[in-house]
């Protein structure tokens, strides 16, 4: 319902959980060695889900057979039914406006940090790297599209209101509050 082809958790059993966990411990440890104050935005209690599934319950994936999904001979997946029992809903459900925004601002935000970090060399390659590279929303024509569209000086203000709500991984970077501060777009 975020304009992607894959929801999140399909996308997260495709590529295998066990992989997504070695990639954060790995972001962490680079990040840590490079002294970066920013660590914080990959330690988050979200990624206990993923150890849970991965250690706890051996679900690491679809190549595996058992992920956040089942995958029965006929080819006919659907989620894992003790989904509900490992983490119940809460009685303060996040509100699906925020869900939407979440997904797509924490994708770009990173966007963001790539580019400044010259992990990424042009607009160009984070937008069409996101789209084909692991699906972000089409519709909007890439991560840092995405936030030429929203508008940089909203696109800041709504990453504080939820930096405050949600954590530090929302916190804009400075390129990008510098950006929006002289009225420029990627």
């Amino acid at each position: 319902k975020a304009g992607m082809p894959v929801g999140p958790l399909a996308l997260l059993d495709e590529i295998n959980i066990g992989l997504a966990l070695q990639i954060r411990k790995q972001t962490i440890k680079d990040l840590e060695a490079e002294g970066r104050e920013d660590v914080g935005r990959v330690i988050f209690e979200h990624f206990k889900v993923l150890e849970t599934m991965a250690t706890e319950h051996e679900r690491p994936g679809r190549a595996q057979g058992a992920g956040f999904f089942e995958y029965p001979e006929d080819g006919k997946k659907y989620l894992w039914p003790e989904l509900r029992k490992i983490f119940p809903s809460t009685n303060d459900p996040v509100p699906f406006d925020d869900m939407v925004d979440r997904m797509l601002f924490v994708q770009s935000l990173e966007s963001v940090r790539c580019l400044e970090g010259a992990v990424l060399r042009s607009v160009a390659d984070a937008n069409i790297g996101s789209i084909f590279g692991w699906g972000f929303a089409p519709l909007n024509g890439g991560t840092l599209q995405f936030i030429n569209a929203y508008g940089l000086p909203q696109f800041v203000e709504r990453s504080r209101e939820m930096a405050s709500q949600y954590g530090e991984r929302f916190e804009p970077p400075q390129i990008l509050v510098e950006m929006a501060d002289r009225g420029e777009m990627f």
